[in-house]
């Protein structure tokens, strides 16, 4: 994929509105979830935030992470006029954030980006966040063609 492609993928990805990440634990099992996320260079990032779930730091993608970091993110655009579709897949390595400056540059982006996260008190002790090192970016779209 020529740089020129990758970066307008990558663009196009990091204005969507949703995301589902794929994790599979160290047995190959998948797992696939809808996520907010903000891409910030090479970076994918999402918080576990406070929707109802379990217990945020025993969900699932935390579990399948710290048992296998690869993963990976799809992101895509459907429309009924076939001609604007489009999807982008971003595979890459996963980790939880420990460093409370990215953690705090992360969590400006998502702010930034959803305004529901504005009046959230996230906290890195309190709501893991996943930072995905982007190493592969592949992507379609129904404008190529043309």
């Amino acid at each position: 994929m020529l740089e020129r492609q990758r970066r307008a993928r990558l663009a196009d990805a990091a204005a969507a509105r949703v995301a589902r990440l794929a994790t599979a634990d160290a047995a190959g099992r998948p797992h696939l979830v809808p996520i907010c996320f903000a891409i910030l260079g090479e970076r994918l990032y999402s918080v576990i935030d406070d929707k109802p779930k379990p217990t945020r730091t025993q969900l699932k993608r935390l579990r399948n992470i710290a048992e296998n970091a690869h993963v990976a993110v799809l992101v895509d655009h459907f429309e009924e006029d076939w001609s604007r579709l489009w999807f982008t897949s971003l595979s890459g390595t996963a980790r939880v954030v420990g460093d409370g400056e990215e953690y705090e540059r992360a969590l400006r982006a998502l702010r930034a980006k959803y305004r529901q996260y504005e009046s959230m008190p996230l906290a890195m002790s309190t709501h893991p966040m996943i930072a995905v090192d982007i190493d592969r970016v592949h992507g379609w779209s129904a404008a190529e063609r043309h």
